[in-house]
């Protein structure tokens, strides 16, 4: 199936880690599809995007958060473009600094694993049936290596947040050892940001989009946890045929 035939749904896609994904997708000829509850960011992704290849995005106003917003908005989805034929989900790659724990409110809790882990179940409860039964078909997971460890001081929530996306991922692997769909997930350990923001140590959103876009397009590997610790590692595991 060229790429021009294929549909990806990118969850997430607004944000800093998606949108470099989504570029890379768009580059690589395929459609897109981002779902955003904030009209706002979806403007400024068409913005960031290549010119040419805006003709290939969709973009839709929705809430993947609750079941019944990832419900109504997975039927627009349907109507708008016909088929997912691969879902990318960095929901589970945040940022939360907001102090120790008990300076934090329940609200507060509830905030963060609404955000890291609900919002990437509701999704994927919704989604993976669109494509689970299809070898052809791949659902990633881009999440971050906050949940095995505490960062830095205040950023406790994170690693509580991070650490149940990634016990999720866990569960999905052992649960669905079978599944026809390729089921994969991109661990970053280290921070991301665009070109312009990188800091020493970190990858840049557009290097990551294009290794998770060449992961999409081989298709070649399932139930498999690519880490990736620095800029070297996402070249070597990601880019250089060695998944």
């Amino acid at each position: 199936m060229p790429n021009s035939d294929r549909v990806v749904l990118a969850l997430g896609g607004a944000g800093t880690v998606g949108s470099g994904i989504v570029k890379a997708l768009l580059d690589r000829g395929f459609k897109v599809v981002v779902i955003s509850r904030d009209s706002n960011r979806l403007e400024k992704l068409k913005g960031f995007i290549s010119p040419t290849s805006r003709e290939n995005l969709v973009t839709l106003v929705g809430n993947v958060g609750s079941e019944e917003g990832a419900e109504e908005v997975k039927q627009a989805l349907l109507k708008a473009v016909g088929k997912v034929t691969d879902v990318v989900s960095s929901l589970g790659f945040s940022w939360w600094q907001g102090g120790p724990p008990h300076t934090q409110t329940l609200k507060e809790l509830h905030w963060v694993l609404e955000t890291l882990i609900l919002s990437t179940f509701v999704s994927w409860k919704a989604f993976f049936p669109l494509v689970r039964d299809d070898p052809s078909c791949t659902y990633t997971f881009i999440t971050g290596g906050a949940g095995e460890k505490l960062l830095m001081p205040g950023t406790g929530f994170l690693t509580v947040g991070a650490a149940s996306a990634l016990a999720f991922c866990q569960v999905l692997r052992d649960e669905y050892p079978d599944v026809p769909c390729k089921l994969n997930q991109v661990k970053i350990n280290t921070g991301v940001a665009p070109p312009d923001r990188l800091a020493p140590g970190y990858i840049s959103h557009l290097d990551l989009g294009d290794a998770v876009a060449t992961l999409v397009q081989r298709r070649m590997a399932s139930h498999v946890v690519f880490s990736v610790n620095c800029p070297a590692d996402l070249k070597t595991m990601l880019l250089e045929n060695n998944m």
